[in-house]
């Protein structure tokens, strides 16, 4: 909770009210009864109960300041609906219904939009899948998964790429010595052929100008397409080595070349 004593939605969290429990019972008591004054109360009293459940999405790229908002929605909506006979405590009922609206919030309003057929379509394929697995002990085909929901291979295929969240190609992965390796880095280039480089700059002279390691590992990884991971791996050195070298090529070919 420390992390989140700052301003988030014009709130600072650090001056949020603590109930106890005795004003909890009293306050929820008045709000079943219509007393708008207790609800407003309560409402600022489980602020913090909201913080927390926004805690577990710390690592998510999210503005917090929208689940924030979210999360509140979800904390009004289990005070509407809590049933004060049931003997049990609120932030019990409260929080899955906070993290029900931040999930629905995270999945629906995602920043490429996905039709509600294709994520009904991948929810019945994940579920299958659990099933199949628990039963079989084994993770199961998509003709399996197809066979159980009786959707088409294709479909499922098509509804699982929908929904997985997008990555940035430059999205590091690795970091050596300074050098940071990216998505992209380890990601064939289908595109640099031979003739296209060819065709435009006098690449075989700034070549020849590189040492022999170094013009091995432009070849591997513009003209053989290969990516830093496979080019490492036939040289014998390391993947940072790698994109250490070929920068250093690069470079140097620029200079040659300007």
């Amino acid at each position: 909770m420390a992390g989140y004593k700052v301003e988030i939605c014009g709130v600072n969290t650090a001056d949020l009210p603590l109930l106890k429990s005795s004003e909890k019972e009293a306050l929820l008591k008045k709000i079943k009864s219509g007393d708008k004054e207790a609800r407003d109360t309560f409402i600022k009293g489980n602020l913090r109960l909201v913080l927390s459940v926004v805690q577990r999405f710390s690592q998510s790229q999210e503005n917090i300041d929208d689940l924030f908002q979210i999360g509140c929605i979800g904390m009004i909506k289990a005070i509407d609906n809590f049933d004060i006979n049931q003997g049990v405590q609120f932030s019990t009922y409260a929080v899955p219904m906070i993290l029900g609206e931040i999930k629905r919030y995270l999945r629906d309003y995602n920043t490429i939009r996905v039709s509600r057929s294709l994520r009904d379509t991948a929810y019945k394929a994940i579920y299958a899948k659990e099933n199949l697995t628990r039963k079989n002990q084994k993770e199961p085909t998509i003709a399996e998964i197809a066979a159980e929901i009786g959707i088409s291979k294709e479909d499922i295929v098509m509804a699982m790429d929908a929904i997985q969240t997008p990555v940035s190609l430059y999205e590091p992965v690795f970091s050596e010595g300074g050098d940071t390796l990216y998505i992209m880095d380890q990601v064939s280039d289908k595109k640099n052929k031979e003739e296209n480089w060819i065709q435009h700059i006098a690449l075989q002279d700034a070549m020849n100008h590189l040492n022999e390691r170094e013009r091995k590992i432009i070849n591997m990884r513009f003209f053989e397409c290969k990516t830093q991971m496979e080019t490492a791996e036939e040289i014998g050195i390391s993947q940072a080595q790698v994109s250490r070298l070929e920068k250093c090529a690069l470079r140097s070919m620029r200079k040659y070349l300007s």
